[in-house]
């Protein structure tokens, strides 16, 4: 289905990727899983293979300081778990035969060793071989490397201290700005008002604080050129993806600058059953949400902590991001020491991170270590909930402890009908309801995406425009803007910066109760964002 808007830079259509049924089965939505003590293996998928495996050794121990005794190790673990040169089933039970390889990967900034297995294993064989490896007596924790993915209901969409920026298309989009309180908001789409019930009120938020002095971190796909957008830290941003096959480089090997050459994919490349897709700019999305969208400038859009700068800090390519490599970003965004990275020169103080996959996020997991790093050295870690329409606590890094899950609703308060939900959802914000009044299907409406900056190249970059699209992934950096604006109106004060407890605190104490009873069954945390009342309170603390 297409429609089709001609403003300016906007010509374009809601080509939506996925349907409901296609959302919902983005990530697995089993039970819960309860970890061992010291290896998970809840992330694994049965339609993915895998060869890295992290390894935590216990302080102490000689493999936790020597690479070839960790290699060691795991070659050990291999010969137990029988898997052979030539891999499939019969591999788990053969009684002989040469095992595979095994060799060093690099040591991450959480602590961990990442070790690569000469031939990808199934899920059954890496299940069978992480259990055996943490069977040794100097493990302390060991999990696959595997992939997260942006967390999307729909790709891009091209289409179409003040009191209400010139922004071109702010009055006639961004309804996620205004305040909840059932105004009429024009929908050209229904060329109808609708009640705006589901907006954050950000822009009464802007009379207080515009995000001047803080730095976030936006771990996604990175960014792309794009003249609504303050680029200033780009080049200072990282690539932290560091094999070739997903980054798209022709060696592997990390590079400077947070830059999104593109994510697209061809049929099979990802899994036996993934289908192409184009590049999704996701990235650049969600930059311009949390603060890098220039506001106020009679171009475009509006950004949420418009004077903020933002780091973009590339996790994501093609066919998603190794948990390894957003381990060592999350490390580095908040002023931890990554081997062979140069240092941080502008660390920030909210990360925000629009993806996730499947497993519970155990303290011990290299994304649980490498979180509880960043919340130490002083950040807030803002995390989408997941698109599957299930209990977050199965999903990572969402799960992990200390960070603000984001859940999504629409203009009509609703819970959107993909978002995860549960006990560990901090609370919601805007992420679009997809269709006419937030339902689970119908007709598609601009006012059911949130929009922002993206690029109309279907591979490489090409043309700068803008786009809806819907998902946690939307509402995720709404929430990390507003603490920018929260921390932004501390400095301004001469108070110090709220810690992340304090940050979840305010966030809850200040969340709106959503306008459309939201129900017990599926809790979407403390309520929806409200801006304004988080930037006063965040204030008046001491």
């Amino acid at each position: 289905m297409t429609s089709h808007v001609q403003v300016k830079l906007l010509a374009a259509s809601l080509l939506l990727a996925f349907s409901a049924s296609a959302a919902a089965s983005e990530f697995s939505t089993s039970a819960p899983p309860t970890l061992a003590s010291n290896y998970d293996v809840s992330p694994l998928q049965n339609d993915q293979t895998y060869s890295g495996f992290i390894v935590t050794y216990k302080k102490g121990s000689t493999e936790h300081s020597n690479a070839g005794a960790a290699v060691q190790n795991v070659g050990v673990a291999v010969s137990r778990a029988r898997l052979a040169i030539a891999g499939g089933m019969a591999s788990l039970n053969a009684a002989s035969g040469k095992a595979i390889g095994v060799h060093y990967g690099r040591k991450l900034a959480a602590g961990a060793d990442l070790v690569r297995t000469a031939r990808p294993l199934s899920a059954v064989e890496a299940s069978t071989l992480i259990k055996q490896i943490a069977a040794d007596p100097a493990v302390a924790f060991v999990e696959p490397e595997y992939m997260l993915q942006a967390v999307d209901v729909v790709a891009p969409a091209a289409a179409a201290t003040f009191t209400t920026p010139d922004d071109t298309y702010y009055a006639r989009y961004q309804w996620d700005y205004l305040a909840a309180a059932g105004a009429n908001f024009f929908d050209s789409s229904l060329n109808a008002n609708v009640a705006n019930w589901g907006g954050a009120n950000i822009q009464n938020a802007w009379s207080l604080a515009d995000g001047s002095g803080v730095v976030i971190a936006s771990l996604d796909t990175g960014v792309t050129q794009h003249p609504d957008l303050n680029l200033g830290l780009a080049d200072a941003g990282y690539d932290f993806i560091s094999t070739a096959a997903v980054s798209g480089r022709a060696t592997d090997g990390r590079v400077s600058g947070g830059w999104d050459t593109g994510d697209w994919t061809t049929a099979g490349q990802c899994s036996s059953t993934s289908t192409a897709k184009n590049s999704s700019w996701h990235g650049t999305h969600v930059f311009g949400t949390a603060g890098g969208e220039i506001t106020n400038n009679t171009t475009g859009m509006a950004g949420t902590a418009f004077n903020a700068q933002v780091v973009p800090v590339r996790v994501l390519g093609h066919c998603g991001g190794s948990n390894a490599d957003i381990a060592d970003a999350i490390t580095w965004a908040s002023g931890g020491t990554v081997a062979g990275v140069p240092a941080n020169a502008h660390p920030a103080k909210i990360i925000s991170m629009s993806l996730g996959g499947s497993g519970a996020c155990a303290s011990t997991s290299v994304l649980g270590t490498a979180i509880t790093g960043a919340i130490g050295r002083g950040a807030a870690v803002i995390v989408a909930a997941g698109n599957s329409n299930a209990n977050v606590s199965n999903f990572s890094p969402a799960s992990c402890s200390g960070v603000v899950a984001v859940a999504a609703t629409g203009i009509t308060s609703r819970r959107a009908y993909y978002s995860n939900y549960g006990k560990g959802i901090t609370l919601a914000a805007p992420g679009g309801g997809v269709y006419q009044n937030d339902g689970s299907s119908g007709t598609q409406t601009n006012s059911g995406f949130i929009w922002s900056t993206i690029n109309a190249g279907t591979t490489t970059p090409t043309t700068a425009t803008y786009g809806g699209m819907a998902g946690t992934s939307q509402a995720t950096p709404h929430v990390a803007g507003v603490v920018a604006l929260m921390q932004s109106y501390r400095l301004a004060l001469g108070k110090a910066l709220l810690t992340s407890a304090q940050v979840t605190s305010v966030l809850k104490s200040t969340a709106a109760a959503p306008h459309v009873a939201a129900g017990t069954t599926k809790p979407i945390g403390a309520g929806i964002l409200d801006a304004y009342k988080a930037v006063q309170t965040a204030g008046t603390q001491p």
